[in-house]
């Protein structure tokens, strides 16, 4: 904590000769605590060390500039709809929105502080005094006034300013945490989609495979009946389909839990969907490369370290405003109203009054708890440094990670597609052998289970490959140049 306390003591020294200076010297004010500074960042290489040699940097039309929408790059219209239709009604997103316009509120109010406080008073007071009080006069009195007062603290030691300060901080804090939802929600629907259409296409894997296993069932019973084959190809014929079936079930729950999970991604009750999304579509197109940029351009990028930075930020000021307890508050009032007996010479000339006053109020006696407010502070601050450090480390490891995986997933995708092909053909190979009695049926039989097997895992590399990428661009900050957008694309209803 030796880099505030240093500039702490500091502050405080420095606004104390002021204050010996005179009153225009103090009017211009210091104020005390630590000024923010945004820390070092940490060394990190000039590239990713997982990037895809292949990555380019990406090139901005002349039209538009950079894409700001990375999930129009999957060439998918359905999915951009969905994304936009969430950037507009998504419930998580509302709620952010109103903690954004809180704090734009919370600092509207911080400003006032730096005007004067006017306020309308009237009174009208009936009073019957003891025998003692007016032993010859009338007991019974009215009296009425009505005045204007205006009152001003003298920021004298920056508490208004830094204040200030920590509620500007709050609101970029506010407005980052705002863009990074944005890029998590817009993920998030990308990526369901992408489960989606690749649960779709497992589905029609399982059913193909299922009516290819219950012709081969056919053909078995076709012999049996005609003396050539087993009751024991039979049952295992009919188990194996019977396999392929029971798989369907769950699939098909995994699609209604998308087309859900998407509706209310989007602001919609779980079954809006259901009519738009049964029919199954094609998986998106998974871009050829992603750039990542640099490490200095990600983290210049990243809407939780900039929000981590303005915590910080907010946090440091706030140790200014706890040490400004400890010097005295100044505030300048005056007063401009009337004073009568009666209610219809209130406002007669002779009734006039006026006052000016400087006030001063110093706890001067309670430093101690002043003091431990200040210790409080800081260790606030500390605690907002350390969590700004490790928003750096996780977004450069978000990054390292989502690379690692695309590419790995690439790799894994082209095999495995390669590997359906070859299981295709030997399944067919091994059916028309059967049919010439080359082969037994447990050769067709193994020869099906194993294509089922390899035309799943590589759709299922294909969706994972997709839902790689959106990692990828949402630990990007979107896919985005520049700092993300403040606000949502949405109109509260």
């Amino acid at each position: 904590m030796s880099e505030i306390r240093k500039p702490l003591r500091r502050h405080a020294l420095a606004c104390a000769v002021a204050g010996l200076s005179g009153l225009s010297a103090l009017l211009a004010g210091c104020a005390v605590g630590p000024d923010f500074r945004a820390p070092e960042l940490p060394a990190a290489g000039a590239q990713f060390a997982r990037a895809e040699p292949s990555a380019v940097p990406q090139q901005a039309s002349p039209e538009t500039g950079f894409d700001v929408a990375f999930w129009r790059q999957f060439q998918d219209e359905q999915l951009t709809q969905l994304v936009e239709q969430a950037l507009r009604a998504n419930q998580e997103l509302r709620g952010a929105l109103a903690r954004l316009d809180a704090a734009q509120a919370l600092l509207r109010e911080s400003r006032f502080d730096q005007l004067p406080t006017l306020t309308v008073s009237g009174q009208a007071l009936q009073q019957r005094r003891s025998e003692s009080q007016a032993p010859s006069g009338p007991r019974s009195q009215r009296s009425y006034s009505a005045g204007i007062n205006a009152s001003w603290e003298l920021d004298l030691f920056g508490r208004v300013r830094r204040s200030i300060e920590a509620g500007s901080a709050d609101l970029r804090a506010s407005a980052a945490d705002l863009a990074a939802l944005q890029v998590a929600i817009a993920a998030q629907v990308a990526a369901s989609y992408a489960d989606l259409r690749g649960w779709q296409q497992r589905l029609h894997l399982a059913e193909a495979n299922a009516a290819n296993q219950q012709d081969t069932l056919r053909l078995v019973q076709l012999r049996l009946a005609h003396g050539s084959g087993t009751e024991f190809d039979r049952a295992r014929a009919q188990a194996q389909l019977e396999t392929t079936r029971s798989r369907i079930p769950a699939l098909q729950a995994r699609i209604a839990v998308a087309q859900h999970r998407l509706a209310v991604l989007t602001g919609q009750v779980p079954e809006a969907l259901i009519a738009a999304l049964d029919a199954p579509a094609a998986l998106p197109q998974l871009p050829e490369t992603i750039a990542p940029g640099t490490p200095a351009e990600l983290l210049r990028r990243r809407p939780d370290v900039a929000a981590a930075e303005a915590r910080l930020h907010a946090a440091t000021a706030r140790v200014g405003v706890a040490t400004a307890e400890l010097f005295p508050r100044l505030s300048l009032g005056g007063l401009l109203g009337s004073s009568a007996l009666g209610a219809g010479a209130l406002f007669e000339a002779g009734s006039a009054s006026r006052s000016v006053f400087l006030g001063v109020d110093w706890s001067f006696l309670d430093v101690g708890r002043v003091r431990a407010r200040i210790a409080a502070s800081e260790a606030g601050a500390q605690a907002a440094l350390a969590h700004y450090q490790q928003s750096v480390l996780l977004a450069l490891e978000d990054t390292e990670n989502a690379l690692v995986g695309l590419a790995r997933t690439r790799t894994e995708d082209a095999h495995l597609a390669q590997a359906a092909e070859q299981r295709a053909r030997a399944e067919q190979l091994a059916q028309r052998r059967y049919r010439l009695g080359s082969v037994g049926l447990y050769e067709v039989l193994d020869a099906q289970r194993d294509l089922y097997a390899a035309q799943d895992a590589a759709a299922d590399s294909r969706a994972r490959g997709l839902r790689a990428a959106v990692a990828l661009y949402q630990a990007l900050a979107g896919g985005w140049e520049g700092p993300p957008p403040a606000r949502p694309m949405m109109a509260l209803q």
